[in-house]
């Protein structure tokens, strides 16, 4: 799985856990709504301005998100290492 996709799964999991939309994510970060789709589903990635933008709107600090992401990277590196 590629970093773009699991940045996806996470963004999507914090919005998800926040109970907002795409739209109303999208809004509290100045951002389009089918951008938040393509992020989520991990054809796009971020620029550093707007992960930051993201992660305020998402309510968590920036170095929180990347930790998440490491977790979820981690997490797959063992399970794809298992499969061997």
């Amino acid at each position: 799985m590629t970093l773009a996709k699991v940045f996806g799964q996470v963004l999507k999991q914090r919005r998800e856990f926040l109970n907002l939309s795409q739209e109303e994510l999208a809004f509290e970060a100045g951002l389009h709504r089918t951008y938040i789709s393509l992020l989520e589903r991990g054809v796009k990635s971020p620029t550093l301005n707007v992960f930051f933008r993201l992660a305020e709107a998402l309510d968590i600090p920036p170095s929180q998100f990347i930790q998440e992401i490491e977790v979820q990277l981690k997490t797959l590196e063992f399970y794809e290492d298992s499969e061997d």
